[in-house]
């Protein structure tokens, strides 16, 4: 089977870690992007498709559940893993209560962010392709086809 590679945003502040991570992530055949705020990944979306976001929650400015909110009231349909330090894990319960996708501890195993990635890509397809099916029945109940 083909591998469609993944497009993936990392949003992180620290820059040796986003040049590592997306360093791995190309090895593994993924379109990697980059940001290093809040503001920048909402740009960054702006301009590319993206289909999943690997986001740090601690960040100067606009921090991580912040950008969450911007993203899923823009972008609905993108997906979210959240990156979270020591002692922010019931941060990351909110996020996910407002719609990330799941959230890893930093330092993440880069099996268990492939992984969760991988599943995250997934439901991101299967939500645009009931969106897709949705629309064609709609099409045809107008058209009365149906």
């Amino acid at each position: 089977m083909i591998k469609i590679p993944a497009k993936v945003l990392i949003v992180d502040d620290e820059k040796d870690f986003v040049d590592m991570f997306s360093l791995r992530l190309k090895g593994q055949g993924e379109n990697v992007s980059t940001a290093a705020s809040g503001k920048d990944a909402l740009d960054v979306l702006a301009k590319k498709t993206i289909d999943v976001v690997i986001l740090d929650i601690r960040m100067p400015g606009m921090d991580g559940i912040d950008t969450l909110k911007e993203i899923k009231r823009l972008y609905p349909l993108v997906e979210v893993i959240l990156l979270t330090g020591h002692g922010s894990t019931e941060t990351a319960v909110d996020g996910l209560k407002l719609g990330a996708f799941d959230y890893l501890m930093k330092p993440a195993d880069f099996d268990d962010i492939r992984i969760k990635l991988e599943n995250a890509r997934k439901r991101k397809d299967e939500q645009e392709e009931r969106i897709r099916k949705a629309e064609v029945r709609l099409l045809l109940r107008r058209s009365g086809d149906v």
